[in-house]
């Protein structure tokens, strides 16, 4: 620790992402990236992109891509916030809308971030502990709060909150923003962004980096009432005005105009999730309902630290975590069927089934 670390760092615990190893004939199933490659239209867009314009800035409200994600949606494009990835439209999120005189709320299992940007900005907070199915129940949220936030599908377990429950949260809860974070919804979830017409503290956050393959490319936006976007647009102008370059923009507007492409990929993940789902069941593990790209499983007879390490051993990584109430549970990325495959078969010779 040095004696140069302001206070705030010093008492920083920083989010750990997930290993990108150089592993040879590595089977990566660990940090739920799309096992599909973007758009062949996104691929030709930042070709073109890629040219004597660099030079110059990139439009700093990336108004192109704002009006894609509106027409998309079906909303107006000032009901739109994009920035460098979804995690950093959370970090203003935390910043401009969650740092309030009252704790806010989030799950006790959820996305680890949350926690970090709470101590950056020193953001009070409470965690709301997840049902024993692991489910989130919004009655648990019915209390006075600064906020709320949770994933849905939830990470790292997958399961997914519907659509009528979180419009009764929003019901009951009108005097605090509601951010729900949707980096997962298009694997089976119905999105909340319908619904920022009618509650103006309802504040939803997507990402391109899982079913538009673009994690790469770090783009992410928030959607919901002018008032909000106002306070994002404000945080975003005092730390950084161009957080999206020229390339992203182009990609980004180019994947969300090939909806074909989309659906197809986001069909098949959903067809590999069905399958590996059925075979993992198959070999004992208990499998949790998911509605993402990915799935998260235990098996009773099984220390799941240890299978992790004899998977990675086979050149096969997923993700442990090793936390109150999950260290006994491994989160699989759903690949390709041939990725799954390969999973599948390494679990079959460690089990000797």
């Amino acid at each position: 620790m040095s004696r140069f670390w302001s206070d705030v760092v010093k008492g920083l615990k920083p989010y750990v992402p997930g290993e990108q190893p150089k592993l040879a004939n590595l089977v990566k199933l660990n940090t739920n990236e799309n096992p599909y490659g973007p758009s062949p239209r996104v691929l030709e867009a930042i070709r073109e992109a890629t040219a004597e314009s660099l030079k110059l800035y990139p439009d700093p409200n990336a108004e192109q891509l704002k009006l894609a994600i509106a027409n998309y949606h079906g909303i107006e494009a000032r009901n739109v916030f994009v920035g460098n990835g979804s995690d950093e439209v959370l970090a203003h999120i935390f910043l401009g809308l969650l740092k309030q005189a009252r704790p806010i709320l989030f799950p006790d299992i959820t996305y680890s971030f949350y926690p970090v940007y709470c101590g950056l900005y020193q953001v009070e907070f409470e965690t709301i502990a997840l049902a024993d199915d692991f489910s989130i129940r919004v009655n648990d949220y019915a209390r006075p709060n600064g906020g709320i936030i949770f994933p849905n599908p939830n990470a790292p377990t997958g399961c997914l909150v519907p659509l009528a429950d979180i419009e009764a949260l929003l019901k009951s809860n009108r005097d605090s923003v509601v951010a729900i974070d949707e980096a997962y919804v298009d694997f089976g979830g119905e999105s909340a962004i319908p619904l920022i017409a009618q509650y103006p503290n309802l504040l939803v956050v997507q990402t391109l980096s899982k079913s538009r393959s673009l994690a790469g490319l770090r783009v992410g936006f928030a959607v919901g009432h002018v008032d909000l976007i106002e306070a994002l647009e404000r945080v975003k102008n005092s730390f950084n005005s161009y957080p999206l370059d020229r390339l992203a923009i182009a990609g980004a507007v180019a994947a969300y105009e090939d909806r074909e492409y989309f659906e197809q990929t986001c069909k098949a993940v959903i067809a590999s999730r069905k399958k590996l789902v059925g075979e993992l069941k198959a070999l004992g593990f208990e499998v949790l309902p998911s509605a993402a790209n990915f799935i998260f499983v235990r098996h009773p007879q099984h220390d799941a630290q240890e299978s992790a390490l004899a998977l990675r051993q086979r050149s096969i990584i997923v993700r442990h975590f090793k936390l109150p109430r999950i260290e006994q549970f491994l989160r699989i990325t759903v690949g390709t069927d041939e990725q799954c495959e390969a999973l599948v078969a390494a679990l079959k010779e460690m089990f000797g089934s």
